[in-house]
Parts: C-alpha cells; sequence; structure tokens
C-alpha cells in the first residue's frame, strides 16, 4: 500500500511539474510574440500570415495545457493571452479583411481546441473569465477583439506574477485616453463596451463613479452620458 501510495504521489509530482513546465514555456514564447507582432497597439497581420509558424506552435502546444481556477492569476492569465491570440489567429486564417465582423460567427460560431476544451472566444470571455471572476470588470481592457474600438493590444503576455498590475494599468490607460472617453464639458460619450456590459461596470455605483475611479479628471456630476458607436475597423499594424 505504501509502496503505491509513494508511486501515486510521484506521479502526480511529475504531472505537475510538466504541467508547470508548458503553462511557463506558453507565458514566454506568447511575450516573445506579443513582442515581435504588436506595434502602438495595433497587429501586423500581414507579416504573421506569411510567417504563421511561431503562432501556431504557441496554439499547438496550448492545446494540453490544464490550468485551475484555483491559482486564479494563472488561471486569468492564461484564458487572457489565449483570447488574444486566438483573435490574432483567426483574423490570419481569413486575411486579408476590414473587420473581424468580416467572418460569420468570428466570436461565437467558430470553435478553438486549447486546453483541453473546444470552445468559441464568447465562450472564453463569458464562461471562463467573466462567469467565473464577477467582481473583476477590468477583463474588459485587455480582452482585445481585433477591433479599433477596443482598448488596444499590448506587446507583451499577461503573466500571473504581473497581471494585477497589467490589469489596472491597461484600464487606466483606458479610460484617460481621450479617443475612448469623449467629454465636451458635461457631454460625455463613452464606449459601446459599458454598454453592452454594464452589469460588470455597475455592481459598486454608476457607470460614472466607475470610470471615475479610473479617470485623474472627474467626469463631472451632472454628465450628460451617450455611447458612440464601435469601432469594427481591423485593427492592423501598416
Amino acid at each position: 500500500m505504501n509502496r503505491i501510495f509513494i508511486q501515486t504521489l510521484f506521479f502526480l509530482f511529475i504531472v505537475t511539474s510538466v504541467s508547470a513546465q508548458d503553462v511557463a514555456t506558453f507565458f514566454s514564447k506568447s511575450d516573445s510574440f506579443f513582442k515581435e507582432n504588436v506595434v502602438n497597439g495595433k497587429v501586423k497581420y500581414a507579416a504573421i500570415k506569411s510567417n504563421p509558424d511561431a503562432l501556431n506552435e504557441i496554439l499547438n502546444s496550448a492545446k494540453g495545457i490544464s490550468v485551475s481556477k484555483s491559482n486564479a492569476a494563472t488561471y486569468q492569465a492564461f484564458w487572457i493571452n489565449a483570447y488574444n491570440l486566438l483573435v490574432i489567429d483567426g483574423i490570419v486564417k481569413n486575411y486579408p479583411l476590414k473587420s473581424p465582423l468580416d467572418v460569420s460567427g468570428f466570436f461565437d460560431k467558430t470553435k478553438h481546441e486549447i486546453a483541453g476544451k473546444t470552445i468559441t472566444l464568447n465562450g472564453i470571455e463569458n464562461d471562463l473569465l467573466r462567469a467565473q471572476f464577477p467582481a473583476e470588470p477590468r477583463f474588459h481592457f485587455v480582452l482585445v477583439c481585433a477591433g479599433l474600438g477596443c482598448p488596444p493590444i499590448i506587446n507583451a503576455a499577461y503573466k500571473p506574477n504581473l497581471l494585477d498590475g497589467q490589469l489596472q494599468k491597461q484600464t487606466v490607460l483606458a479610460i484617460n485616453n481621450p479617443n475612448f472617453i469623449k467629454v465636451n464639458k458635461n457631454k460625455v460619450q463613452i464606449s459601446q463596451l459599458f454598454e453592452w456590459y454594464k452589469g460588470d461596470f455597475e455592481q459598486k455605483g454608476s457607470t460614472v463613479d466607475f470610470i471615475n475611479t479610473y479617470r485623474k479628471e472627474q467626469l463631472p456630476d451632472n454628465a450628460k452620458v451617450s455611447y458612440y458607436t464601435y469601432d469594427w475597423s481591423l485593427n492592423e499594424a501598416k
């Protein structure tokens, strides 16, 4: 019995070690990929299309990765990167195009094999991230949909040990960007993101309260808020 118990522990140790190495490699290679292919918040889709090997290698290796939400930072960082990589992969496979919406079912029908799951992009966002961590609205500022209306993609991977700071930084950058929050005296135009996911942003007050939590220059108390049309034009680096 003791021998079987020890063998079982040893097997679990090996599996856990291999899995940890796979996840670490995923973050490392994703970081290199983003650094090579993202410039000023836009993606070099044409260059990736001409040489997709690095992206294919990352996504192929990620099919066998296992992450648990019990390790929240690793789980969240993995799925944020996975979402952004799969968006890029979806664009590249259909490139050239002008918008992700040019591809029918891009977000809600096309299924991807990753981390032992068969899942859509909406499934990653809504089921694996938002539903599992409902108190975290900052996901909306790091999940990049390939449209210019989305907050910009960064040229680095999200990593477990840096994740909270990265989420905070991207949220602050977006909400202080005058092209994202458009203020003209007491008239304020905000992204449709705030309309589509209103419940995420109003857990502790109004949408304006949420925005003011991250703004250096507060929106006025009498702000008249409206939503501007989302720009689905491709976030392509020319």
